[in-house]
Order: structure tokens, then sequence, then C-alpha cells
């Protein structure tokens, strides 16, 4: 067997890989990133409108993104670089009685987990997000700890500091097969070479599946579309992300989310009705029109907004909704940290750091029994756990 040149291997220098391989070279591992773009955060990662948030339902995904929030928020401070955190919190407006009644039946599953979420009243809501439509506001939620980030600024930086500790990157080189001497992964090979380690952690987002294959695991991670859009600068005055449950009157989406990022721009998304599903990145004729009457109506004053540009980016789907995380099963010398189902970038960092630990020390960083809930070998057609966006 070929002398490892890497302790690790990284595939994909995305939202969960660049976190990844910053985590393992912090812990003294020598790390190769590969990716098939030409540089970090080319693939779903710059499609990403940077929200983070713990108030999630699902105590996994509470548990790993109270760890990203608290990598985003003290970054600044730790590395001295500005990757545009904001912290803004987010707030779930309720304009009717189905949506106050999701909200306020997730409220005590919230609190259980500790998690700094209440419910203000439509006075409480017109406070903290200015200029709201009032008519029909019944109340929401507002969780003040939660903020959004530049995706760009995140990725450069976590690459930066992963380079740091020397992890070595290798961009425009697609991964064609895994080394493999029985049931253990020894390395990868890719359209350009070929490299050895005890370790690879497949990140490998949307192809994460393809990944999975060549080591002879049949996992499901299905690609579908959504569309974002960021504004131009505006005064500040928009505090968190606003999250609008409601399904849109126009019969083809359901929630809608915008905020105001630290730059000053409005960046906006909606989730379609029906998924669409495969790899197109190309924008649609139909998002802007639709997206811009639901800004409108939630707030009215953003109708002479200047919109400057827009793009379409995909979400890895299990079947189950929720993330694979941990030891791939049957096979030795595999991780994997795939199927994020469209909130890699919040869930990146607390991955990543469960990933570096499960590496190193053999055991993740949260408790063991919530980090099972991501196994790679459950059941994954057992249902969706988390409705919640």
């Amino acid at each position: 067997m070929p002398k490892p040149e890497f302790d690790a291997i990284v595939i994909g220098a995305g939202s969960v890989g660049n976190p990844t391989a910053y985590f393992l070279g912090r812990e003294g591992l020598r790390v190769l990133v590969i990716d098939e773009l030409a540089s970090s955060g080319q693939g779903q990662n710059k499609a990403a409108i940077g929200g983070v948030r713990a108030t999630h339902s699902d105590p996994a995904k509470i548990r790993l993104c109270e760890l990203s929030l608290d990598v985003y928020s003290h970054w600044k401070e730790s590395t001295g670089t500005d990757i545009g955190w904001k912290h803004g919190g987010y707030c779930f407006p309720a304009f009717d009685e189905t949506v106050e009644s999701t909200l306020q039946k997730l409220l005590p599953i919230q609190k259980s987990y500790r998690l700094n979420i209440d419910w203000l009243s439509a006075e409480g809501i017109e406070h903290v997000v200015p200029g709201i439509n009032k008519n029909g506001l019944r109340g929401g939620t507002y969780s003040p700890d939660d903020g959004q980030v530049n995706p760009l600024r995140a990725s450069e930086s976590f690459t930066n500091e992963a380079r740091r500790f020397h992890a070595e990157y290798r961009y425009r080189e697609a991964v064609t097969s895994l080394v493999m001497e029985d049931h253990t992964v020894t390395g990868v090979r890719t359209d350009q070479g070929e490299y050895h380690a005890p370790l690879v952690i497949n990140a490998a987002g949307v192809h994460a599946s393809r990944i999975c294959a060549m080591a002879g695991l049949d996992i499901p991670i299905l690609p579908d579309s959504h569309e974002g859009g960021i504004s131009a600068p505006v005064k500040e005055f928009l505090g968190p992300l606003v999250v609008d449950l409601r399904p849109g009157p126009e019969g083809k989406t359901t929630n809608f989310y915008f905020g105001q990022d630290a730059d000053g721009q409005i960046i906006f998304c909606y989730t379609p009705r029906s998924p669409i599903s495969g790899e197109n990145r190309n924008s649609t004729y139909e998002f802007m029109p639709i997206v811009a009457a639901r800004l409108v109506e939630v707030m009215p004053r953003l109708k002479n907004l200047t919109i400057r540009r827009v793009w379409r980016g995909l979400y890895p789907m299990t079947p189950d909704g929720s993330p694979i995380v941990g030891k791939a099963p049957h096979v030795e010398g595999l991780l994997l940290g795939i199927g994020m189902c469209g909130q890699g970038f919040m869930l990146g960092p607390g991955v990543a750091m469960n990933l570096a630990s499960l590496a190193v020390h053999g055991k993740p960083t949260i408790d063991s029994e919530v980090f099972d809930l991501l196994s790679p070998a459950r059941d994954l057609l057992g249902g969706k756990r988390e409705s919640l966006k």
C-alpha cells in the first residue's frame, strides 16, 4: 500500500468541506481538499443567502447550528477577518391562524433546548420588523441570537485559515474513483492524479451520491433548485431575517424569506410549492414577478427597491429531509457530511466540528444520541422529522 501523503482528504470545497478542512487542520492533520471548480465556494455555497439560526425543531440541527453560530459570531474576533456577521436574529410573523398555531406548537420544543426565542404580539413584531404590513398580523416568534453571514466572505476566510494550518487545495480536479482495499478507503483518484490518506471525507454537495457509489454505497442525494436575489444597498432599517410561512397567493410558493445583510442589501428567496428537480441553474422568468409581489405585500416600503441580481442554486435533498453526517456504513476510512437540504451554510461549521472530532477523537462534539439522528445508517425513508424551513 502506498504511503499516505495526507492524514485526510476532503472532497468538496464548499459550505461543509471548507470548515472541515479548517477544523481538521486545527487538530494538526495534513489535509488535502479537492474540488472540480475553480475556487472555494463556487458550487452551492455562493447561492446561499447567509441566514444562520439555531431555532429549528430538530434536535440535531439545533445543536449543530448552535456551534455554527458560535463560530460565525466570533470569527472576526478569532481570525481578524470580517465575514459580514450580523447579529440581527430571525422573525417568523404570523398573518393567519394556521401559521400562528404552527409556531406556537414549536415554541415549547425550542424552549426545551433553551433557545432564546419568544412569541411577540403584533405590536412587538412591528417593533422588530419596521414597516411590516399590519393587516392581519397576529404576532410571531423572534429569536435575537440568530443572524446572517456573507457566504462568499466566509468561504474565502475558511480557505485562508485552513491554509494557515497547512491545508492544501487542488482545484479543477474531478474525483473519478476512490482508492480502496477490501472495504477500506485509502485515497482518491482524480482526472489529474492519485492521492492517499487513511481518511476521506465526502462533502461533495449535490454530487455526493456519485462519490458514495464509488464506495459501493447507495445513498440518494437528489438536487432540487431554488432561486434567490439581492438588491442594491439601502439605509439600514431591518434587523432580523424574516420568514413568512404562508403559501403564496400565486399557488407556486410555500414559505418566503428576506433580510437585510451587513452591507445594507435586501436578500430574498422563496421555496417552490412543487420541487424543481435537477441541476439546471438558469434563472426562471417567473421568479422576480412572484418574489416582488411577496416582498411588497409583507413590507410595502420595499416597492421602489432596486434589484441588483438574481440566481438559482441547488438544495442537496435527502429522502427524509435531514442531513447525513457520520461514518459511512460498511466502509472504513470514509466520513460523510452530505445532504444538507439547503441548510449547508448554517449547518456547515457545526457539521465540520463534529466530523473533525469524530476523525481525531473517535466521537462527535455534540451528544452521541443527538448526533446519531444524522447517522448514514438510519432509515432514510422513515419520513421527514421537520417541516419548518
